[in-house]
């Protein structure tokens, strides 16, 4: 079929890409001329691992078109996806701005009947009002079919995800919008759900929320054992083989951070707020989670007198692995927190240091794409992302690159029996600290 997809961030290009990879012929539409250019000439503008390797043999094949006019990118389409962003408000909810806009842009350029599918991440109700806004600008009558069909992906394995995926779900008001859109996705091999519009909806806010509450849960468990001497990823085992909990989403960290969780979270809360409805679990999980980022701060304290004058090395700035996305990510909480305390900052990342710049500013501090330039001479690491490079490091690089071998890991990256055999004095989250000498 040919499609079309407004919006080229993380889910639009992913979208986008995976459809022509299974046969489709789409065209990704967005504003930014700039974005669009970069594209046409086969360069991503995410970093996503597989895509760009998809991206080029579908633009190749002819599938996959972009352009900044919509009047071009909409013209012949069958269906069309919304996939622009949805950013959080200040009081939590979702900003719909963008959804307005692509709507307003559908209505101004469509000349035949088409189904609109919003892949975005939405509101309950917002598919109904997109569908009565087109309607009521299009013009010679004619008129559209909503369907909700929202993303589940995780950035860092968005193109895994989206071909090997536990279920797409589609919420439509008719049969032949959900047929239509079932036919588009049946080459995935990937389980179909349909269901009506309101209930597609809220399984995207549902699901993020639930795994939320699942990290937060498991870190007060870490914050329990600290205190008790106990070990978070034995626990975290034994819950885990019962088959109705289950071990994902239970590691023990410095909390959650995207695109997805943090906004979710807080847009269901308002959600429900709207409807007279006090979410009182969720709103402890996103409280939970606020302290969480600033763990390592407090077992820094704890550990020194100060930090003034003393340089840390900041292992990993984006999110979680696989991304250059630091949305929300505890290093944006971290670093400006131990500038504030008078330390000298190295950041690593080897693929965000850039990013984190732009939005951090340099005011002193070192980035860089080599782990050894953080490390050298330091007088502690704090571990912030879970990044392979991180975590294949052996002990003893530690004590050759440092001023003193101190590690803070917000990851939990390292076996403990390893790191009992080391000189690394090493503190982690909800497991035993290993102190291999008297702390002078």
């Amino acid at each position: 079929m040919k499609l079309a997809v407004i919006g080229t961030g993380y889910v639009g290009l992913v979208t986008g890409v995976a459809l022509s990879e299974i046969g489709h012929t789409v065209t990704c539409i967005d504003v930014d001329p700039v974005k669009i250019e970069k594209l046409r000439n086969g360069v991503p503008t995410i970093y996503e691992p597989g895509l760009e390797e998809l991206m080029r043999r579908n633009m190749d094949a002819g599938r996959l078109l972009f352009t900044s006019r919509h009047r071009e990118g909409l013209s012949g389409a069958e269906v069309i996806y919304i996939a622009v962003g949805t950013p959080q408000r200040l009081d939590g909810s979702a900003n719909l701005d963008y959804i307005r806009r692509a709507a307003s842009d559908i209505a101004d350029h469509i000349e035949r009947h088409v189904i609109v599918v919003i892949k975005s991440t939405v509101p309950v109700g917002t598919n109904r009002r997109v569908r009565a806004l087109i309607n009521s600008r299009t013009k010679g009558g004619v008129q559209v079919d909503i369907a909700s069909n929202p993303e589940f992906l995780r950035e860092g394995s968005a193109v895994s995800d989206t071909f090997r995926g536990d279920r797409i779900v589609i919420g439509t008001e008719n049969r032949e919008t959900a047929d239509t859109l079932e036919k588009i996705n049946r080459p995935f091999g990937i389980p179909i759900i349909k269901t009506d519009i309101a209930s597609s909806e809220m399984i995207k806010y549902a699901s993020n929320a639930f795994l939320a509450t699942k990290i937060s849960f498991i870190n007060e468990i870490a914050n329990i054992c600290d205190r008790l001497g106990a070990n978070v990823e034995e626990v975290a085992k034994g819950m885990g083989m019962d088959h109705r909990i289950g071990p994902d989403f239970l590691r023990a960290g410095i909390g959650y951070g995207g695109s997805c969780f943090p906004k979710d979270t807080s847009a269901l809360v308002q959600i429900a707020g709207n409807h007279h409805h006090e979410f009182n679990l969720l709103q402890s999980v996103i409280e939970v989670n606020n302290h969480q980022q600033i763990l390592l701060i407090e077992k820094l304290l704890a550990r020194f007198t100060s930090l003034e004058g003393k340089k840390i090395a900041v292992l990993g700035l984006a999110f979680k692995p696989h991304t250059d996305d630091l949305r929300e990510s505890p290093a944006l909480v971290l670093i400006p927190k131990l500038a504030a305390l008078g330390a000298d900052i190295a950041a690593y990342d080897p693929i965000a240091a850039d990013q984190a710049r732009k939005l951090l500013g340099d005011n002193g501090i070192l980035y860089t794409h080599q782990l050894r330039d953080a490390l050298s001479g330091a007088d502690c690491a704090v571990i912030v992302t879970d990044w392979p490079d991180i975590k294949k490091m052996e002990a003893a690089t530690y004590t050759r690159l440092m001023k003193r071998a101190i590690v803070f890991d917000g990851r939990n990256c390292y076996r403990l029996d390893a790191m009992r055999k080391s000189n690394v004095e090493y503190y982690s989250i909800g497991r035993p600290a290993h102190i291999p000498e008297l702390i002078s």
